[in-house]
């Protein structure tokens, strides 16, 4: 068999692969393969979340024009689930690749479509649906970037009930009368945002708090929304057993309470997607995340980074979230094509071969009801990690621009202060809308503006973004 060869092989085709070989052919490696054995664009584009928040959007739209008189008259019907699930269809481009195939043309990056598996040091054995087999190697590297998958946890008779996962409830085609989901997390609140808008009965079943990785008023904002709202919400709670039936699916609970539901959603955390490409014949162990070094080479048992492996995206467990798999992807493929090249590689802090943006300035939207979005270091996380630090706190709803917004708005930001450096660790904001205000946080945090020069970036008013002012007055002007 012929052993076709590139410079560089990205082993998946989602968001994140697409980048890695985008960035590697622009900085030289002009044979650059992809290979895909689902749709190029991957679980982002069709599974998560592109099709979640064409899910999310309508229901949000019409509670936002609900809380605003004039626009509230002018709301007379019930969402139309049937369009909802069309408008989905078409971000998603009704699971067609063909543009994003278009795209790779575009860029100069080479398809292969099949199934990948390392058979040596830069060699693969990539099969195909038909089940033609190809090999191929790679002259400089080659770069993991398969994601990750629902994880499953082990409770009797869950996998005889089919439970969804958010593949499954991103891309329903019906609704389901009444659905149960287990987890606490992101996915699991959002589809209980999206699904109880289109008129399932949602319970919602978590071992602990609302999405606990945040600060804790985000959670209950959530929490109490969520209740309002209708759905059931059950904190604390395990499920112990499920019972599958003709009449549908009961969820035994660790408080001795039963929960009855057409589906069942799983949105319990991810595992990584490297259990079947034969890494055991490299040295490396199947089914575990691929750590990495900053600059996203593989680390190898002794701990050395493998000069020519990397790993991008979900499947080195830094940061699960498409937005820092794809600033993954930018750094690796620049740093793979400065290696090929004996280019100079920088791997100080915040170089641009670098990723020092996993550590602690993560950014993240959850777009429940109200939204939270956050970047950097909760007060908790700070406090665990040594700083010195002060917590400022300011209710959004007291600015201008919440007043313009809608009726009776409430939302909550918080501001993580570094005492000793006078830079901002972390920053929350809980409210509707506010996602499109992190980024300005996210900057702040990243370039560690001082406080004192924050000063001097002044908000429009009348605009939510007014309350960055009120945050630093809390805090307190510098006199000097």
């Amino acid at each position: 068999m012929t052993t076709l060869s590139y410079d560089a092989i990205v082993i998946g085709g989602g968001a994140v692969g697409e980048n890695v070989a985008d960035r590697a052919v622009q900085g030289g490696l002009t044979r650059t393969l992809l290979i895909e054995a689902e749709l190029v664009g991957g679980e982002c584009s069709y599974w998560a979340c592109m099709p979640s928040k064409a899910l999310l959007r309508s229901g949000s739209l019409l509670e936002t024009a609900r809380a605003v008189p004039g626009a509230a008259e002018a709301v007379t019907g019930r969402i139309d689930v049937e369009k909802v699930l069309n408008r989905r269809d078409k971000v998603t481009s009704n699971w067609d690749d063909s543009g994003q195939v278009g795209w790779l043309d575009s860029a100069k990056i080479e398809l292969l479509r099949g199934h990948a598996e390392f058979v040596g040091e830069k060699r693969l054995r990539v099969t195909a649906a038909d089940g033609t087999v190809t090999e191929v190697e790679a002259t400089h590297s080659i770069a993991v970037s398969t994601g990750s998958a629902a994880l499953l946890p082990d409770i009797p008779g869950l996998l005889e009930a089919q439970p969804w996962t958010s593949r499954e409830a991103t891309s329903a085609k019906v609704i389901p009368a009444s659905l149960a989901i287990i987890g606490g997390g992101v996915v699991a609140t959002e589809m209980a945002t999206a699904h109880h808008s289109l008129g399932a009965e949602v319970t919602l079943i978590s071992r602990g708090k609302l999405l606990a990785k945040e600060e804790p008023f985000a959670g209950e904002a959530v929490t109490s929304s969520l209740r309002a709202a209708g759905v059931d919400v059950r904190l604390d709670t395990n499920v112990e057993r499920v019972e599958s039936g003709a009449d549908g699916h009961t969820l035994l609970l660790s408080d001795g309470t039963a929960v009855v539901a057409e589906k069942i959603l799983v949105a319990t955390g991810r595992v990584p997607r490297t259990g079947d490409l034969g890494l055991e014949t490299i040295g490396l162990t199947g089914g575990e995340w691929l750590k990495t070094d900053d600059s996203l080479r593989v680390l190898g048992a002794d701990g050395e980074p493998i000069t020519w492996l990397y790993a991008t995206g979900d499947v080195n467990g830094r940061a699960l979230l498409t937005h820092q798999g794809k600033y993954q992807a930018r750094i690796a493929g620049d740093a793979m094509a400065a290696r090929a090249f004996g280019r100079t590689v920088d791997l100080e802090p915040w170089g641009v071969h670098a990723a020092t943006a996993d550590h602690d300035a993560v950014p993240q939207v959850t777009f429940t009801s109200p939204e939270v979005a956050s970047i950097g270091l909760t007060a908790a996380a700070a406090e665990k990690r040594g700083f010195r630090t002060r917590v400022v706190d300011y209710p959004i709803g007291w600015v201008a621009g919440a007043t313009i917004h809608s009726d009776g708005y409430e939302g909550q930001a918080r501001a993580v202060v570094d005492e000793d450096r006078g830079v901002l660790l972390g920053v929350t904001f809980v409210g509707a809308d506010v996602g499109e205000m992190i980024h300005s946080a996210t900057i702040a945090v990243v370039g560690e503006v001082p406080l004192n020069r924050l000063w001097h970036a002044v908000p429009s008013y009348p605009t939510l973004s007014e309350v960055w002012l009120r945050l630093l007055e809390t805090y307190g002007r510098p006199t000097a």
